[in-house]
């Protein structure tokens, strides 16, 4: 127990000593934008002077953020462009065709879409988005560094498992691959297991005889979880990407254009985690899905285009850059991520479509047409317009042709469904739930969903 609690605390000691000796964020935005000779406006008008700013918005008190009477969020970017909820206003875009190639020839069989189309597709996000993940990255060691039989009663076994980077390469960076792991005590074994990416690291550790929100269901339905730590693997902010693992395999230098940002660095670490679960005999490795919420959604959805061992996928009220078209201005657009708030999370080359979106070569889409023929849970809430639901609701009928060129079944409309109504009969499944920005409310219908796809 001593050992386990002393472990926390290094990790909490490694975290902060992130925020020193370092550019801060918005200098090594600045640096970025320099390496791709980038420049952003100087000369905007006050944003309550601004005539661009959307009718009867007003500022937030205690913030830089305006707001309307039904309470949604309006921001304007460096680039000068404001967030948009009208629909009159979303504009007109052409979204690329996943069943296309470069060269203009169509895909029409499923040889076509693994050995020359996905690739391409694959590359793009790789090279524009959200950068290339190293060829050879330092070795991973697990170790099992806790156990607690009486979990919850000894209802549940709970264990800390801790994957010890090599750093010998550049010590000052000591990132980790960590998780928790319950296991449900009287279980069959090996069980289903699902991943819940978490990056908010103040309910990790979780505290004894409590469990991470929303997994009530999966330890009833049989199955194991893993609450993973983004955070021991790459901090959420500008400031640690000379740590992490990314400042690791850099050996503290700043990055170049198309280097990993945070989102692939956690994919990388959501990889190596699943080399611990083939390992491990308690767990079906070949039922195991992943899930996020947010930010952690679109890591859930790029994790599992890039690793295909992920056997389901459950992205909750992700927004651009996760399920939601980047095309359609709406809510969070590409601007914002583009930030020197969140650019931490793309490739260097992603700061190139800030108010520049129609030249990004790909969309959401595609994104979850790299996940095809695996099924995929997509989500939104009615009150959390930031995220675009329809937006992500659109991506899943983009991505239908995929699924069915590969024999999977899509939503099969095209027609955005009622709130709290489930489309689940297909590979591609969406829900649209009264709320907000919140997966609580869709992890019951996920549950029935992955017990239908677990069993084909």
């Amino acid at each position: 127990m001593i050992r386990y609690y002393q472990f926390i605390s290094f990790l909490l000691l490694v975290t902060i000593s992130y925020s020193y000796a370092q550019p801060t964020a918005r200098e090594d935005w600045q640096l970025m934008l320099n390496k791709l000779n980038l420049k952003v406006p100087d000369n905007l008008p006050d944003p309550a002077q601004d005539t661009k700013r959307p009718q009867n918005t007003f500022l937030k008190a205690g913030s830089k953020n305006w707001s309307d009477s039904a309470g949604n969020t309006y921001s304007r970017s460096v680039w000068g462009n404001w967030s948009n909820y009208n629909e009159e206003n979303v504009g007109k875009y052409k979204l690329p065709d996943p069943l296309t190639l470069k060269n203009g020839k169509k895909v029409n069989n499923a040889e076509t879409w693994w050995k020359l189309r996905r690739p391409e597709i694959v590359n793009d996000y790789s090279t524009e988005v959200y950068g290339k993940i190293p060829e050879n990255t330092p070795t991973v060691t697990f170790k099992v560094e806790f156990i607690d039989s009486a979990f919850m009663n000894g209802k549940v076994i709970k264990k800390l498992i801790v994957g010890h980077i090599d750093n010998s390469a550049y010590p000052a960076a000591s990132p980790s691959v960590s998780f928790e792991l319950y296991i449900p005590a009287k279980a069959k074994l090996p069980v289903p297991m699902i991943v819940g990416v978490s990056s908010k690291y103040e309910t990790y550790p979780t505290p004894q005889n409590q469990m991470p929100s929303g997994i009530e269901k999966v330890i009833e339905a049989g199955w194991a979880f893993a609450n993973f730590n983004t955070v021991g693997v790459q901090m959420d902010n500008g400031l640690g990407l000379n740590e992490g693992i990314i400042g690791l395999v850099n050996k503290g230098n700043s990055r170049k254009p198309n280097d990993w940002g945070a989102i692939a660095a956690w994919s990388w670490g959501l990889s190596r985690a699943f080399d611990y679960f083939e390992t491990d005999k308690s767990i079906d490795s070949k039922r195991v899905g992943i899930q996020g919420h947010s930010r952690c959604g679109k890591t859930a959805l790029l994790a599992a285009a890039l690793d295909t061992r992920w056997a389901i996928v459950f992205a909750s009220c992700s927004g651009c850059m996760g399920a939601s078209l980047e095309m359609r201005s709406w809510g969070e657009n590409i601007d914002n991520v583009a930030s020197s708030g969140e650019y931490h999370w793309m490739a260097g080359n992603f700061l190139k479509y800030g108010g520049n979106w129609a030249s990004m070569p790909v969309d959401a889409h595609e994104l979850i047409a790299l996940i095809a023929p695996r099924p995929v849970f997509i989500t939104g809430g009615t009150q959390d317009q930031w995220a675009d639901p329809k937006g992500e609701f659109l991506a899943c009928v983009g991505a239908e042709p995929v699924y069915k060129l590969l024999g999977k079944k899509g939503l099969n409309v095209t027609n955005m469904p009622a709130p709290d109504v489930s489309l689940v009969d297909g590979e591609i499944a969406f829900r649209y739930h009264k709320g907000g920005h919140t997966d609580g409310l869709d992890w019951p219908v996920f549950i029935e969903f992955a017990k239908k796809q677990f069993s084909k």
